[in-house]
């Protein structure tokens, strides 16, 4: 069962590791990402932030929406978490299964603008965010669980 796919520039720290984990009462993190499953410097570090008690699974966006749709995925309670809003776009696309996106952070570079002290997005940004709410997920704005969610739709 999914329990959320949290957007995070980080990925795997520890208010993810922590606050989080505990929050949903996950018992596995799959981080979907491009890179890091050939960085093994990368791989090596989101291994050594990972709570105890919690599987760890990294694999590219392609390969996670496989994974969730074959349904290997669905005995655990599952976090999972992206880099960007692009590859939140991605999960919600391709596994009808993803219904909740987090915009937890995203990193302030010069092209984007800030659509919450936490959240800078550029355009296309924006245009994932309306394509996600228009395919039926709810995303919201929230770095730790104890904040009140903030639809993104009203912030956009």
């Amino acid at each position: 069962m999914i329990k959320l796919l949290r957007v995070d520039h980080r990925l795997l720290h520890g208010q993810v590791a922590f606050s989080w984990t505990n929050a949903l009462g996950t018992d596995c993190i799959l981080i979907a990402n491009d890179s890091v499953p050939t960085d093994d410097i990368r791989k090596t570090t989101l291994k050594l932030s990972k709570p105890n008690g919690v599987k760890l699974v990294i694999k590219t966006v392609d390969d996670a929406i496989a994974a969730v749709n074959s349904g290997v995925t669905d005995k655990y309670k599952l976090f999972i978490i992206v880099e960007s809003i692009h590859d939140a776009k991605r999960m919600v696309e391709g596994c009808a299964s993803i219904r909740q996106v987090n915009l937890g952070g995203t990193k302030k570079t010069p092209d984007k603008k800030a659509i919450s002290k936490f959240i800078f997005a550029t355009e296309q940004d924006v245009a994932d965010i309306r394509a996600m709410v228009q395919a039926g997920a709810e995303v919201e704005l929230r770095q730790v669980p104890s904040d009140g969610k903030i639809r993104a739709q009203d912030v956009i």
